[in-house]
């Protein structure tokens, strides 16, 4: 996955080059840690709905083990907290077989949903502080870990796209703004899901007759089988957003052989994304603002970035392009180590009630929730 970093000023009328952007090459020499649990281990995750990964901090050494399993329908979908929970324990578990993590201070969750089920988040923290071997457990939304490891726990905004989509804005005094994020039916507008099913839609045009001829068709032919199927074939698994957001890299393929219905919804997808970044940044002031983009959608590469860097640069005038100084799972181990960073007030962290030096042991695997 690749991340990187924009940086623009809302008052500037000055628009940039051809290309929009220019890339820095700079990385991270590292990122900082707080003293507190310092010679303990913790552990990040970054539970999206594709995805779920989970990574081991021993001390305040590099990062260790790294363990990805599928990810979870959202904390805010029907039974999302204990597909959230299962999903979780999934990628943790294996991580610390035999012991050698312990003992652990704080797991830190950014997980999708949390952000508009606050009370879904804390009641997932509790099953994972009763399940697993350690004194804290802190959850926030993936798009807040997303933010603090882009910008390594400074303010900016940060535009997370997989396969949801959601800018977030954290500014000095605690300024706050999140745009978008409302999940593949009422928003997420330029994520993965979002161009997938836009990507759909314009194949079933094709198909109907009701619109341009289209490599689309062809391609969701050949990744979603006969076009009968296809409703049933999206639905099927239970995580619709996450089978619709599959056949944006075929998209991404297509616009860059010269498609151009899918070289229009990148286009489209594009502008959307541009939109809630200059929404996120409005107030946190006329200032440069740093610009964070992080997330998987960012791996489909220059049929979506190319547009995406254009639409910033008339949007937002002066642009340029940086690579991000970190990872969700590297904002997950801030989180996890600091209660200081402006994130803090988007957090919610459940504690043991256990003596000093004591840590708890892991539980055993809990039984599959019955459908």
């Amino acid at each position: 996955m690749r991340s990187f970093c924009f940086q623009y000023s809302l008052a500037s009328s000055t628009r940039a080059g051809p290309q929009g952007l220019a890339l820095t090459g700079r990385r991270a020499a590292g990122l900082p840690h707080s003293r507190r649990h310092a010679m303990t281990a913790v552990v990040a995750v970054d539970l999206g709905k594709t995805g779920c990964r989970a990574a081991l901090w021993r001390g305040t050494g590099p990062t260790g083990d790294v363990h990805e399993v599928e990810g979870a329908p959202g904390l805010a979908a029907k039974d999302g907290v204990i597909a959230s929970r299962d999903a979780v324990l999934a990628a943790v578990r294996p991580l610390l077989e035999g012991g050698h993590a312990l003992p652990l201070a704080t797991v830190c969750v950014g997980a999708a949903g949390a952000a508009t089920a606050p009370e879904a988040a804390r009641a997932m923290a509790r099953l994972l502080l009763r399940d697993l071997p350690t004194r804290e457990v802190a959850v926030t939304s993936d798009a807040i870990t997303a933010h603090a490891g882009a910008l390594n726990g400074e303010t900016g905004v940060v535009l997370a796209i997989g396969t949801g989509a959601v800018a977030v804005g954290i500014g000095a005094g605690g300024v706050f703004a999140r745009v978008d994020g409302w999940g593949p039916w009422l928003g997420d507008a330029g994520s993965g899901a979002w161009i997938g099913l836009a990507g759909l839609r314009a194949a079933l045009r094709a198909h109907d007759g009701r619109g341009p001829a289209t490599a689309l068709l062809a391609a969701a032919v050949e990744r979603f089988g006969a076009v009968g199927q296809w409703p049933a074939v999206v639905a099927g698994d239970g995580n619709p957003a996450r089978t619709a957001a599959s056949f944006a890299p075929d998209i991404a393929l297509l616009a860059a052989e010269g498609d151009e219905a899918a070289g229009s919804i990148l286009h489209e997808a594009a502008a959307e994304l541009a939109q809630s970044v200059v929404a996120a940044g409005r107030p946190l002031g006329d200032s440069a603002v740093d610009i964070a983009l992080t997330g998987g959608l960012v791996g489909i590469g220059e049929p979506l970035l190319a547009p995406l860097r254009a639409a910033l640069a008339v949007a937002a005038g002066r642009v340029r392009l940086r690579e991000a100084l970190g990872t969700p799972l590297d904002g997950g181990r801030l989180l996890a180590l600091s209660t200081s960073l402006p994130h803090e007030s988007h957090v919610v962290r459940v504690r043991g009630d256990y003596p000093s030096g004591v840590v708890p042991a892991m539980q055993a695997a809990p039984a599959a929730a019955s459908n």
